[in-house]
């Protein structure tokens, strides 16, 4: 794709990949929970249920680890290998989750690396790439009202 990407500053990686891994990884399994429920069906998940996860947000210096399970997503620590990890920057999972660009070409292109058992990796791409785009989408998220409330306070 043309567009520049964006690296965090170095400095800032640093510190934030000395932080504790579990507070973000819990962060990010009610975000996968909220935005995933409505899109995923669980069973479609099913072949990793119960399999560790590793991503890796290079330039921000942030992991998330986590399992799956059929009642969703949840924390995990970081002191097992995991069974799958995914390493890319974050202007990279961005371009993913907002579908400005293909999995395939940032694997290809080096920029997406995927380790580990590359079955599971080859699931979640496919389970993920079923879904209607972009991932990020508040209304999907928040039903409408709540947001049209909020606007309409703001805007008094």
């Amino acid at each position: 794709m043309s567009q520049s990407t964006y690296i965090f500053p170095r400095q800032l990686g640093r510190l934030i990949e000395h932080l504790p891994t579990w507070p973000s990884s819990f962060t990010l399994t009610c975000i996968l929970d909220l935005v995933l429920r409505q899109v995923i069906h669980r069973g479609d998940l099913q072949a990793l249920y119960g399999k560790r996860i590793a991503i890796h947000v290079n330039d921000v210096g942030l992991n998330f680890y986590f399992t799956v399970q059929s009642s969703g997503f949840s924390a995990a620590t970081g002191n097992v290998l995991p069974d799958l990890t995914i390493s890319a920057t974050a202007y990279d999972f961005y371009l993913l989750a907002m579908r400005k660009e293909d999995p395939d070409t940032l694997f290809f292109n080096r920029r997406l690396v995927v380790e580990g058992d590359t079955e599971l990796g080859l699931v979640a791409k496919n389970t993920l790439d079923a879904i209607e785009h972009p991932l990020l989408k508040l209304e999907r998220i928040f039903s409408r009202n709540p947001l049209t409330r909020m606007k309409a306070r703001l805007w008094v």
